[in-house]
């Protein structure tokens, strides 16, 4: 029995102490004043009386009830319930609001109490005081204390003639029965009514199961305040070990969630802080750190805002707030969405009917509280799943004398297949589940409804899973338990209790609450308890059985284990391969290995092996040979690898017997155990899995312990033995604690002994198997296994430890070990020993074991850990002396010549790397990777060669290299060797030539070793002198560090003159550089420039007449020589071909000419990265220049790098501009201070030069008059008037530009966006280039708007500079220039996005799941946009200068993406560019000459270490690679030869791409060394050099589909979904590593065709070619290559000379174009190419050809023109595909010499027209049709009567924008034709052509 209340309590209000206005609970009289020896008085009930603080009230407010929870220092509840009501104060209680009221006065005008309504009883101004009854319990009666509470209450309003004093006294003896009525004799026990003495009757009914919670309806009430998804999110919370916190305005109901909430968690309890209802003075508890679920009036919730990590709960709102940094994981799939529709089916019924067509007439809804205990049933059914067979998991470490009980999570997790599942981890981990063990573990105990659930259920609830009816009835059945629980006797319950009239609070109460007589009460206390003292003390019946276990648990949702799905073969395979291995069968084994360790990926197979290799173990030893030894140990390394450090799996638990079974002898007396050979496994220093092994050894020893007796019986009852077996330590701890009270005190003693002894034996047992799996077997790598985690942080035994892997081990540097191998051995021990130590602490203290065994324990760890360190030693020197296993040979690299090893092969194992082709992955094929062989490391590259790990494979050579100078990054990792998984050190290197090599090095390579390769690695990569690297070096003897000795020059060579050459150049750039000893690549920074008063003393054209070039008279003679070696120089050979003027040009001639060549920097003093000779505009004289260039940064001012030949625009380069240049003046609009007149002079040379360069255009130079600068200059001097002198093509405001279209005169191009014609630049460049939306409707595919004819209201020169250094500056309609605002990227992002490419095309890890995808990873480089933005403004800039402007790009610097885009540029305009002589004239122009910083951005030596590499010329590559697949027959060369150059440019083989500048070439006399110095065949310094040679031998640099139009502009479609990733980053080919040093492919360097010299001529034609490995153009090479090839071979068989391969093929074309094949079989590819329209072959003509023939497939992708600028081309309408083809046919037919557009003046008075003429040499006629698709001959000039062709004049309405000289006449006979070309080079083309067939005739 239990009393039903212990205190009574009656709080009134009292004044606070410091005299603040409010009051303070006080405590007017409790009952008994004493407290009860078994329960004290709890303290603070006053504050909880009135949680939301003691205040007087204006007006008397009707009693409230509820319940409080205090919680004890020994968690025991309190339940406090509080019944208050309210009284007139008394004037003392009254004065303490008095400050308040004085107030209150002040604001309102009647004086009173502002809070007094005019409503309530009592005199105005009358205030109330609550006064509080509270019942103290340990028992949950609710409605029991409300009801006798009440009656209290009912006594004092109503008057009652009782006694308070009797029904007080009453209360506090009434006593109760204990929980468990059900096992209780009668229902008389199990009910109890009482009577408090005021004729009232109550029935108090207790549950039958007092471990079940008692919810009444509180569960019910909170899914209907917040509902389902809400209430999930709370349970988890709780779960999790959350902070919950609910608001509400009502008390009550933060009882009864809070109640609801606890009931939900059953089984587990709520450890943590629980306080329904929190008072406010205590609200700062909320900021506790430990979880909590608290209850606090709505009210404060403004107090709740600010904490950061609660989930707060709104009951009134019905909303669940989670903070953003607090995570809740849901519940495992499938339980949360199972949960939830039961969930919903119980709460909802009406929903499973909603869509019937004739629902149900009625649907029985439950009660609230029968819903209440249904909602309950689903948690306890979800607990039932998800704990399923929890109690196979426990372990039973001491059964006497109470048990002690452990949960292996990690096995539990594993079994059920939820180890990644954060929920249940969190649960297992939380103190609930702790409580849970230790209670619900014990096998001896009450049982109750959980455990029948999970004992017996899971079965059924597992079948009825896709059954929602059969789910609900369950849930139905166990409701009626729980309510059966709660309420066992239904019948009986009636109550009878007085309760107050209606609004009674509101009569005037006679008197206050009397004060009761103490004595009275604790005289009728002190009868009961006298009466209590003879009855026999209540003992808590309890029926306690053996917990049943349930069957064995199950994985909760059957996931299939992907890729390695352990079927029945594999495991036979393991089997296989272990019986063959104990058999001897070594070979067979060998065989089967790969498979094995590939099948032991999966988890069937681990455990496989473990069952396996636990059969061929005898008295626990196994002795092997040394083969059999290394195969055990390397299947062992491969299960063991995968393990977590948890082991959920149990592997390393079945392997851990193993390790100390298996053996070898090394010698006699030593022995070699396989624990010395698996110790690298993560696994090994997790102390979790060491103390679940332990707990588990222990309960099978004591298990053992207590079936012994039955062992010694009579054999003839054998036959019960089995059954003995077979139970479980479980069932035999439940007997032991069955029979325990029973067995005498002796016997107790012994059975504790002989426990104790049991786990102190299992702890030096356990202390000696640690030892040998934590130390290792050298002490040299103690290093290692120190820092392995569990070792490092002795302190903490936490799962942090667990999660760090080996991975970063061995990062750091050698120099940190201690040189004294004692000291290092000792510090191990130490730490082995402290490891040990702390495990022996917690599971001895965890099994209760004597403090003296545990003190001996101490004492023995250091011994057990010196005694094995003796042994280890031993075995190690034994080891040593074992015969190597036979490794394969190393395969020595083939080299370059002048090539040589630095280091000689370090045997490493090639890792596979994220590209899985190698590793047989997607594409099928073999595994090529893992390899096993050697890196060797040589002057000029990194290269491995071996053979793949995988005998299956076959003995194919591994080849990967990559020059040493491509290195980008270089990692040490620790990597798991692909044989013996052992962890080894390693080395990441990644190459900017897409290599990866991921290497770990064989145990043989010492640590000293691989450090010396990281280190000769780094010192080749970044040597400290570019004359160091391979370019230099090849051939001479290798010395590392010390750059090879000069020779002494004979005579004076072109070096002596490049050294004269900078010395002058060093004279005349002034001080800065005098005393320069040493060669260091210069800085830009220091531009030391010649002082404005002195004169360069070598720029001697400066006195001359303006204009003329210095005669050679004038120069020294080493200038003389210098300025011929100048000539030569590839700029200056272009510039002659473009007709910009040559030294050599008379004086007459040069005047007319608008430019000329300046020698102005030839000794590089106005601009170092400049080359010598500039083209500049004729009127602008040298001296001029130095001025100018002060203006641009780096002095790089503009200059023209090439002329458009038909509209005679130019193109300029220059750096970008400094403050002070014209921007400058632009935005300069202050009076200038005396200070600032140089800059000013600069500034306007600066205008005179940019107009001098818009008045040699000559559409432009008549109209120069108007751009005078007279009112400029004097309106810039004064200042006052703000006079911006360009146009700016702005976007950032269309106001403004629309306000300047306004005023812009008519027939200007005013602003960019003022144009919004779809013709012409179709919208505005100005957009276009910044990469906005163009006004004009865009074609199809990013492709720029047709083009048309140029208009003349453009600007006459556009300037497209970075966006930021035009900022603030207006337009101005009168200039003649305009600048275009654009962003483009920088050189650093142009890293950043290189790096990012990298790691998409050669990712480093296999991790294809966890990582992005390739196309993911691609588009997060932005490497693509880039080379979009490249093409995008490089096609407008085309545009520009098609349409007659002439453009400067000035962007950064001027070297890196101004060259990218200068460049493409040309490319795109210029047809001579697409030849393999004009690509490179334009590389050694625009790249070389004009100083992009090669060493620089390629971080060539160590001063560029810092910089890394940023590959602006490798996206100027892959940007011609995206103009070649657009248009393959426009280049000469083949995209093989973009990819040779994008790899050599940073091998540093050539000298080529090494340096910065022409100025720093000359200074290391590179520059023309390549003249006159040649003794006999030499390498290749030069890769131009290279290019020549290898292309005399093979045609793999030349493209055969080349058949190009002269007139051809590119405009390729630059939108990201049209450009390709270049193949270069993706390719490979491990058969012979990079195929771009031609001499070492394996192939003979002829043709690349020929078979392999390894075997002859093939016995079969076919051939298997292997992604990733073989290379697919030299297996099978195209038809003209082979046919080439077969031609040389039938040459050779017939005993004559080959011929050259670009003989025969030129032959051949030329046979091709005369031939016509009247049969119609087989067109020649050049009369086809001629006679597709013009239009449509820009838009891209794919010509395939094949062996027999040709295919032409044809994209038609447009009706317009968007590269022709004939009208004839306009006009052309899309024509079927038959027409064309019968045009095919018409042609076939015909013989075109020669063919193109030209302009005819008609016959008298009829205008000029666009024909396309034919000239027709086997005919002998010139034929013209209307234009290039027509069929239909419109006129024949036969040639026999031509005269002759002589140069003509334009005549009345001949085409304007053409130059004079392309006009011609033919004379014949008859008439004088007149011509027109489209520029002067056509023109002549046409006479040349015309002439000679005329001569041939």
């Amino acid at each position: 029995m239990a009393r039903l209340a212990d205190y009574f309590v009656l709080v009134a209000f009292g004044p606070h102490p410091r005299g603040s206005g409010e009051g303070q609970g006080q405590i007017l009289q409790r009952f008994p004043e004493k407290d009860w020896e078994d329960n004290p008085f709890p303290q603070g009930i006053e504050l909880f009386c009135q949680p939301s603080g003691w205040q007087l009230c204006p007006e008397r407010n009707p009693p409230t009830f509820f319940v409080a929870v205090l919680t004890d220092i020994n968690s025991e509840r309190h339940y406090c319930a509080c019944l208050t009501f309210w009284e007139p104060a008394e004037p003392t209680q009254e004065a303490v609001c008095s400050e308040d009221a004085a107030g209150r006065e002040e604001e309102a005008a009647e004086g009173g109490s502002g809070r007094l309504s005019p409503g309530t009883s009592g005199p105005p101004g009358q205030l109330f005081a609550p006064k509080t009854l509270v019942l103290v319990s340990r028992l949950d009666h609710v409605e029991v204390f409300r009801n006798s509470l009440g009656l209290i209450y009912t006594i004092h309003v109503e008057g009652l003639n009782v006694g308070l004093e009797t029904v007080v006294g009453n209360l506090l003896t009434c006593t109760i029965p204990l929980a468990g009525g059900s096992q209780l004799d009668s229902v008389e026990d199990g009910v109890r009514t009482i009577s408090l003495g005021a004729g009232d009757r109550q029935v108090i009914q207790t549950p039958l199961t007092d471990s079940l919670p008692i919810s009444r309806c509180s569960v019910a009430l909170l899914f209907r305040q917040l509902g389902i998804t809400n209430v999930l999110s709370l349970f988890c919370a709780a779960l999790t070990e959350h902070k919950v916190l609910f608001l509400s305005r009502s008390y009550q109901r933060l009882s009864d969630a809070c109640r609801g909430l606890l009931a939900l968690l059953f089984p587990l309890r709520y450890s943590f802080t629980y306080v329904p209802i929190l008072p406010a003075q205590l609200l700062e508890v909320l900021s506790t750190p430990t979880p909590f679920i608290i209850g606090v009036n709505a009210a404060f919730q403004a107090e709740t805002q600010e904490l950061l990590d609660v989930i707060v709960a709104d009951l009134d709102g019905g909303t669940v707030t989670v903070p953003e940094c607090v995570h809740i994981p849901p519940l495992p799939e499938p339980l949360q969405s199972q949960t939830h529709s039961v969930l919903s089916m119980v709460l909802d019924p009406e929903l499973e009917l909603a869509d019937l067509a004739f629902p149900p007439p009625t649907i029985s809804s439950s009660s609230l509280k029968m819903q209440d205990k249904e909602l309950r049933a689903v948690f306890l059914r979800l607990f039932a799943q998800l704990l399923q067979g929890y109690r196979w998991c426990l372990h039973m470490v001491r059964i006497h004398p109470e048990p002690v009980i452990r949960f292996h999570k990690a096995a539990f997790l594993g079994q059920r297949g939820l180890v990644e599942d954060d929920f249940l981890m969190k649960v297992l981990e939380g103190m609930a589940f702790a409580g849970f063990v230790s209670e619900r573990g014990v096998p001896y105990r009450p049982t109750d409804l959980f455990d029948e659930l999970v004992a017996h259920e899971v079965a059924r609830m597992r079948a009825d899973e896709s059954h929602p009816q059969r789910v609900l009835r369950h849930v139905k059945e166990l409701a009626e338990q729980l309510y059966k629980n709660e309420n066992p006797y239904p019948a009986v319950a009636m109550h009878k209790v007085q309760r107050p009239g209606e609004a009674s609070h509101l009569r005037r109460a006679p008197r206050p609450f009397p004060r009761l007589d103490e004595g009275m009460v604790q005289w009728i206390v002190d009868q009961a308890t006298a009466k209590m003292q003879g009855a026999p003390p209540a003992v808590k019946a309890e029926r306690r059985t053996t917990v049943p276990s349930g069957p064995p648990m199950t994985a909760i949702l059957e996931r299939s284990s992907g890729l390695h799905g352990n079927s029945a073969r594999r495991l036979e395979v393991v089997r296989n391969c272990i019986s063959y291995v104990f058999e001897g069968k070594m070979l067979e084994a060998k065989k089967l290995l790969p498979a094995v360790l590939r099948a032991l990926k999966g988890r069937a197979a681990r455990r496989c092996l473990a069952q396996e290799l636990h059969l061929h173990v005898q008295q626990n030893r196994a002795v092997l040979d040394h083969q059999q030894f290394d195969f055990v140990v390397r299947m062992m390394n491969c299960c063991l690898q995968d393990c977590t450090s948890l082991d959920e799996h149990g592997i390393a638990a079945a392997l851990l017997p193993l390790v100390t079974a298996f053996c070898r002898k090394l010698s006699p007396g030593v022995t070699q155990f396989a624990y010395s050979c698996v110790q690298e496994h993560v696994v090994w220093s997790t102390p979790q899995f060491w103390e679940a092994m332990f707990y588990g050894d222990v309960q099978t020893h004591i298990r053992a312990l207590y079936l012994e007796p039955a062992e010694d019986r009579d054999p003839s009852q054998g036959w019960e033995e089995p059954a003995e077996e077979e139970r479980s330590a479980l069932d035999v701890a439940s007997e032991q604690r069955r029979l325990w009270p029973m067995l005498s005190r002796e016997k107790q003693q012994e059975l504790v002994q002989k426990e104790e002894s049991t786990v102190f034996s299992q702890a030096i047992h356990y202390a000696n198997r640690m030892s040998y799996l934590l130390l290792p077997l050298d002490s040299s790598k103690s290093r290692l296994l120190r820092e392995r985690a569990g070792l490092g942080d002795l302190e903490s035994a936490s799962n942090s430890l667990v999660t760090s892997s080996m991975a970063g081990s061995v990062a750091e540097s050698y120099d940190t070990e201690s040189g004294f191998e004692d000291a290092e051995t000792c510090d191990v021990a130490g730490a082995v020993v402290r490891f040990i130590n702390r495990f022996v602490d917690k599971v001895c203290t965890e099994s209760g074991v004597t403090s003296d065994h545990l003190k001996g324990l101490h004492v023995m760890v250091p011994d057990i850990v010196q005694m094995h360190i003796e042994t280890l030693e031993a075995v190690h020197r034994e080891s040593k002396r074992l015969p190597p296993i036979q490794k394969p040979k190393l395969l020595r690299p083939h080299l370059l010549p002048g090539e040589e090893c630095v280091l000689d092969g370090l045997r490493v194992y090639l890792l596979p790397d994220g590209r899985e082709e190698g590793s047989g992955g997607s594409g099928g094929g073999p595994a090529v990777l893992p390899a096993e062989g050697a890196v060797f490391l040589t002057t000029y590259r990194v290269i491995f060669t071996g053979m793949p790990t995988d005998p299956l494979v076959g003995e194919q050579v591994v080849v990967r290299s990559f020059p040493v100078a491509a290195l980008t990054k270089e990692k040490r990792i620790t990597v798991s060797t692909p044989v013996e998984q052992i962890p080894q050190d390693g080395l990441h290197l990644r190459s900017c030539t897409f290599q990866l090599l991921k290497m770990a090095f064989d145990e043989e390579v010492g640590s000293e070793n691989a450090e010396l390769f990281r280190k000769q690695l780094h010192k080749l990569r970044y040597p400290l002198d570019v004359r160091t690297t391979f370019a230099f070096t090849q051939g001479a003897a290798h010395t590392p560090g010390r750059p090879p000795r000069a020779t002494k020059d004979k005579g004076p060579s072109l070096r002596t003159l490049s050294r004269n050459l900078v010395k002058n150049a060093k004279r005349t750039m002034g001080r800065p550089h005098v005393t320069r000893k040493k060669y260091s690549p210069p800085g830009y920074e220091h531009r030391g420039q010649a002082p404005e008063d002195q004169e360069d003393e070598i720029s001697v054209s400066e006195e001359l007449e303006p204009g003329t070039l210095t005669p050679a008279s004038a120069l020294k003679p080493s200038d003389r020589m210098t300025m011929s070696s100048l000539v030569e120089r590839a700029c200056c050979r272009d510039y002659q071909r473009l007709g910009l003027g040559t030294l050599s040009s008379s004086l007459s001639r040069a005047k007319s000419e608008p430019f000329r060549i300046s020698p102005v920097n030839r000794m590089y003093a106005i601009c170092r990265s400049y080359p010598g000779l500039l083209i500049v505009p004729q009127s602008v004289q040298d001296n001029a220049l130095q001025r100018v260039s002060r203006c641009y940064r780096q002095n790089r001012f503009p200059v023209v790098c090439w002329r458009s030949g038909r509209s005679k625009a130019v193109l300029l380069r220059s750096g970008g501009l400094h403050g002070k240049g014209v921007v400058g003046l632009f935005k300069a609009q202050n009076t200038p201070s005396p200070g600032q007149s140089q800059a000013d002079s600069s500034s306007l040379e600066q205008e005179k030069y940019l107009q001098a360069v818009v008045s040699s255009m000559p559409r432009y130079a008549d109209t120069s008059g108007r751009n005078t600068l007279s009112g400029f200059s004097s309106a810039h001097m004064g200042g006052h008037v703000p006079s911006p002198r360009a146009r700016v093509t702005t976007l950032s405001n269309p106001m403004a530009a629309s306000a300047s279209r306004r005023t812009a005169p008519r027939g200007k191009w005013g602003s960019v966006r003022a144009s919004g014609r779809s013709g012409g630049l179709g919208g505005d460049v100005g957009s276009r280039l910044a990469g906005r939306d163009m006004r004009g409707p865009p074609q199809a595919n990013g492709a720029p708007p047709d083009s048309g004819f140029p208009r003349p209201q453009r600007a006459a020169l556009y300037i497209i500079g970075d966006k930021a250094q035009f900022k603030g500056v207006r337009p101005d309609p009168l200039q003649q220039w305009a600048l275009v605002p654009i962003e483009m990227f920088e050189a650093r992002q142009v890293k950043a996005s290189f790096k990012k490419l990298l790691k998409a095309c050669v990712p480093g890890c296999q991790d294809f799941e966890s990582g992005p995808t390739f196309l993911r990873s691609l588009e997060d480089s932005e490497w693509l946009t880039q080379i979009h933005k490249l093409l995008h403004v490089s096609v407008m800039v085309v545009e520009l200068l098609d349409s007659g402007s002439s453009v400067l790009v000035s962007l950064e610097d001027g070297w890196d993406i101004t060259t990218q885009v200068v460049s493409l540029v040309q490319l795109l305009s210029d047809p001579f560019y697409r030849t393999l002589e004009g690509f490179r004239l334009l590389v050694e122009k625009e790249w070389l000459s004009f100083g992009h910083r090669f060493s620089h951005r390629g971080a060539h030596t160590l001063a560029g270490q810092s910089s890394g590499f940023t590959p602006v010329f490798l996206q100027f590559l892959d940007c011609v690679h995206q103009v070649h697949l657009q248009f393959p027959m426009e280049f000469e060369f083949s995209p093989f030869y973009l990819k040779f150059l994008g790899y050599h440019h940073v091998s540093r083989r050539f000298r080529t791409f090494l340096l910065d500048s022409d100025y720093e070439r000359i200074e290391l006399g590179l520059l023309y060394e390549e003249k006159g110095e040649r003794k006999g065949p030499q390498t290749c310094r030069s890769v131009w050099e290279y290019v020549d040679r290898l292309s005399k031998r093979t045609p793999v640099f030349y493209n055969y589909m080349y058949a190009p139009e002269d007139t051809e502009v590119l405009r390729p479609y630059s939108n990201v979904s049209n450009l390709k990733v270049w193949d270069f980053y993706t390719e490979e080919t491990l058969a012979q590593g990079p195929p771009y040093d031609w001499e070492l492919a394996q192939v003979s360097p002829e043709p690349p065709e020929e078979e392999r010299p390894d075997g002859g001529a093939p016995q079969s034609r076919r051939r298997v070619v292997w992604p990733c490995y073989d290379s697919r153009p030299r297996a099978q090479p195209d038809a003209i290559s082979r046919l080439l090839e077969e031609l040389q071979r039938l040459e050779t068989e017939l005993g004559r000379p080959p011929e050259r391969w670009k003989d025969n093929w030129d032959r051949v074309k030329a046979a091709q174009r005369l031939e016509g094949r009247p049969d119609g079989r087989g067109t020649p590819s050049s009369l086809l190419v001629s006679s597709v329209p013009h239009h449509r072959r820009s838009l891209g003509v794919y010509l395939q050809e094949g062996p027999v023939g040709s295919t032409l497939s044809l994209s038609l992708d447009s009706d317009q023109s968007s590269g022709s600028t004939t009208s004839g081309s306009r006009q052309a309408a899309r024509r079927s595909t038959s027409t064309l083809y019968s045009q095919f046919q018409t042609a076939e037919s015909e013989n075109r010499s020669y063919e193109g557009t030209l302009y005819k003046k008609g016959a008298f008075m009829k205008p000029w027209k666009a024909r396309w003429f034919v000239l027709d040499k086997t005919k002998h006629q010139l034929r013209y049709y209307d234009h290039r698709v027509d069929t239909e001959i419109k006129g024949v000039i036969d040639l026999a009567e031509v005269e002759a062709v002589v140069s003509g004049t334009p005549t009345m309405g001949a085409p304007k924008t053409v130059d004079e000289k392309a006009f011609f006449d033919v004379k014949t006979t008859r008439r004088v034709y007149n011509f027109c070309a489209q520029d002067v080079p056509s023109a002549q083309q046409w006479v040349d052509q015309i002439q000679s067939c005329l001569s041939d005739a």
